[in-house]
């Protein structure tokens, strides 16, 4: 068995491939736009989920007891294909038909097994929804697996996370975690002007969840959040604090990398950057 500090430098090279994958893909697009930032924001979440810790068979995709990961904010599928490529759902060919004609690999999820893409997400709010269903259809059937479901923080302004917040804790879903990207950006601005969801660990907690809160780029943090067994009685939020565009210098917390066409200029630019930081990990 890998030691922790084994399993975290094998971590930190999965999160580099998906960020050199990720701008291929987006650059790939053309003239088109993609949402490059808040894919870069969630890719050392997704990075560690696959890397390390999601309980999963490529070559089985319908495996019963298969963990569950979910993408609420399905806007950020650039850091969710680039972690199933890491496992072997897709390949980097497929990678790379990314928004084309012919590719079933869309701007949002669109559920397809066999491709490790369990449901379809793009109007925000659902994903904790269906989380819990897939949560109590586990508890019912007495299957050992878990759901793990990615919501932006933005995306908490919408009243049916809150409905489905409540009825976690109902049900005593211990084999849930919502992690929250909480990157304090959303499409058209700052989180406390368009809907300020103040201590939004707080709030979780009232609801009757068992709250973390981590560095959202920290895998070591973010391995042992997901990665303890959970004998709380409760469901797991995970507050995951980020960055949006995130190993980017010029797209770190600028919001116009939301949804933006990715130049040559820039492309060259973050590769470059990249490229120095692998010397970095090693």
């Amino acid at each position: 068995m890998d030691s922790r500090e084994q399993i975290l430098k094998k971590v930190s090279q999965v999160s580099h491939r998906m960020r050199k994958n990720l701008l291929d893909m987006a650059y790939g697009v053309g003239a088109g736009s993609s949402h490059i930032g808040g894919g870069l924001s969630i890719v050392d979440i997704t990075a560690t989920l696959y890397g390390a810790v999601l309980n999963l068979d490529p070559k089985n995709p319908e495996w019963k007891d298969r963990d569950r990961f979910i993408l609420s904010k399905g806007h950020g599928v650039l850091g969710y294909y680039t972690a199933l490529a890491e496992v072997g759902y897709l390949t980097r060919e497929e990678l790379m038909t990314f928004e084309k004609p012919g590719s079933d690999l869309f701007g949002h999820p669109v559920k397809y097994r066999k491709k490790g893409i369990e449901f379809s997400n793009g109007s925000l709010g659902m994903g904790l929804s269906l989380g819990i269903g897939v949560a109590v259809s586990g508890k019912m059937n007495h299957h050992d697996y878990r759901v793990f479901v990615l919501l932006g923080d933005g995306e908490t302004n919408e009243g049916s996370v809150w409905e489905a917040a409540l009825a976690g804790p109902h049900f005593k879903l211990d084999n849930l975690v919502a992690i929250i990207d909480r990157n304090n950006l959303q499409q058209t601005g700052a989180g406390v002007d368009i809907m300020n969801t103040g201590d939004i660990a707080a709030k979780w907690e009232s609801f009757g969840w068992q709250v973390k809160k981590v560095d959202g780029h920290n895998i070591g943090e973010l391995y042992d959040a997901f990665s303890r067994k959970n004998t709380s009685g409760k469901p797991l939020a995970v507050i995951a604090n980020t960055i949006k565009g995130k190993g980017l210098s010029f797209a770190e917390n600028n919001n116009s990398f939301h949804h933006a066409v990715l130049t040559k200029a820039n492309y060259e630019l973050a590769m470059s950057e990249l490229e120095a930081e692998k010397v970095e990990i090693g």
